[in-house]
């Protein structure tokens, strides 16, 4: 069973996708080329490959950490700002690949991900790095921090920069590694971290830096109550005049979260095209609130799933994102406010629109060949009158994945990396952050 997210939204029994240098030539029935190698998919249902719109990679080396385990958004970040603060390269590379191999187990051939901290030498390159290693589809964001505690912000000085070396920076990795093309394995966005961390000033330089070179912008955008009073207060304006008055609107921009937008700014991001990236167990993990995924889908909203960063969601599953964005608009709203299918598409058309991926999100000619095989033999789907509806009754974990054409999970197996010698690698450098 083929769900091709396509215009149509066909969704195509003992069909087939005929794929020829990376690209989808032909999804239909009887499909056959004398020199096509055959992957036998009977008994699975096959989809896109889903895209997650939020990340910090580098947070996987602190899930659960105990003193967070409880707290709200802010003070569950000045728990972890002397943690992140003690990082190297090595502890960054390793995150991002734990982090890449998690999301490629759950269907996942594409990611965002937004690093805004650079201690003890740290790079973007370093996770630029471990996507190339893992195989998957990367679109790496620099971010920022340049106001301290010292300053009145949130972070400790130690971990801010100064403005005019953090758009330097912006240069140098979209000028060494950003690719415009279709099929692109790897992007590059622009990312200062949220109101509360950086200047109005960045903000303003950085939509104008990025628009220069052609990239995307990405930030943290009203998450909770706090968020929104810190912006009232601050600024004197809501988080959506803000962003707007700051050039942060339009198709080129996503913000995560958005959990506390009102009508007036949900109005405004559907008539600008401002992408959202909807977080639905980091939100219930911080307990930031539920957002308004209902009114945003009907006002016409580009919306997508993602899995925010582990120290604030404890897992990178987007299938398990999917499921939990439908069930709390049901909770929320009424068991008929999001069904299965939609939630899937979000997960996977939804995430390829906010980021720009026109190529991407769909199973249809022309488009890149990212594709996700689920097995629905197993004891998740027994007893599914409906295999399609994955979100309900389906595994939580791929049974292959396909990058560009390329076996990136074969078999339930990660393919491209020995999986066993990067957990070692990162229960040793967990070890080290434990007992310093």
């Amino acid at each position: 069973m083929i769900l091709t997210m396509d215009d149509a939204g066909r969704e195509l029994a003992g069909a087939d996708v005929l794929v020829r240098d990376g690209v989808i030539e032909a999804v239909g029935h009887g499909l056959y080329d004398d020199d096509a190698h055959i992957f036998d998919a009977r008994g699975t249902v096959v989809t896109p490959g889903l895209v997650n719109t939020h990340h910090h990679l580098f947070q996987t080396l602190t899930r659960a950490v105990p003193a967070g385990q409880d707290a709200l958004l802010f003070g569950w970040l000045k728990t972890l700002y002397p943690i992140w603060a003690k990082f190297t390269p090595d502890h960054m590379r390793s995150s991002a690949v734990i982090g890449l191999a998690e999301l490629a187990l759950s269907g996942c051939s594409m990611t965002s991900d937004h690093l805004y901290l650079f201690p003890n030498g740290s790079r973007l390159d370093d996770t630029i790095d471990a996507a190339r290693q893992v195989g998957v589809r990367l679109h790496a964001t620099r971010g920022a921090m340049s106001i301290g505690e010292s300053a009145g912000g949130l972070p400790p000085d130690s971990l801010v920069e100064r403005e005019a070396d953090i758009l330097d920076d912006c240069i140098r990795v979209i000028d060494a590694f950003h690719d415009p093309s279709d099929g692109a394995m790897i992007r590059v966005g622009v990312a200062p971290c949220s109101p509360f961390s950086v200047s109005r000033e960045l903000m303003r330089d950085a939509a104008v830096l990025a628009r220069d070179k052609g990239v995307m912008l990405h930030t943290h955008l009203a998450e909770n109550d706090e968020d929104v009073a810190y912006s009232l207060e601050t600024f004197g304006c809501r988080p959506g005049q803000y962003a707007e008055d700051l050039g942060w609107t339009g198709d080129d921009v996503w913000h995560a979260h958005c959990v506390k937008l009102d009508g007036q700014e949900i109005d405004l991001f559907a008539k600008t095209r401002t992408g959202v990236a909807h977080c639905p167990c980091s939100n219930c993990r911080l307990g930031s609130g539920i957002a308004p995924m209902r009114a945003m889908r009907d006002a016409g909203m580009k919306v997508g799933l993602g899995v925010d960063g582990s120290a604030s969601n404890d897992a990178g599953n987007l299938m398990a994102e999917a499921r939990q964005a439908m069930l709390l608009q049901r909770v929320a709203f009424g068991a008929d406010k999001m069904s299965a299918r939609e939630a899937l598409r979000m997960a996977t058309r939804g995430g390829a629109e906010v980021l720009g991926r026109r190529d991407l999100g769909q199973l249809a000619a022309g488009k890149r060949a990212d594709i996700a095989v689920w097995d629905v033999s197993g004891i998740e789907s027994s007893g599914s009158w409906d295999p399609a509806a994955l979100v309900l009754a389906g595994p939580m974990q791929v049974k292959d994945l396909f990058v560009e054409g390329r076996h990136v999970v074969a078999d339930g197996w990660l393919a491209t990396t020995h999986l066993g010698d990067a957990l070692e690698e990162q229960a040793r450098l967990l070890r080290g952050l434990m007992e310093d």
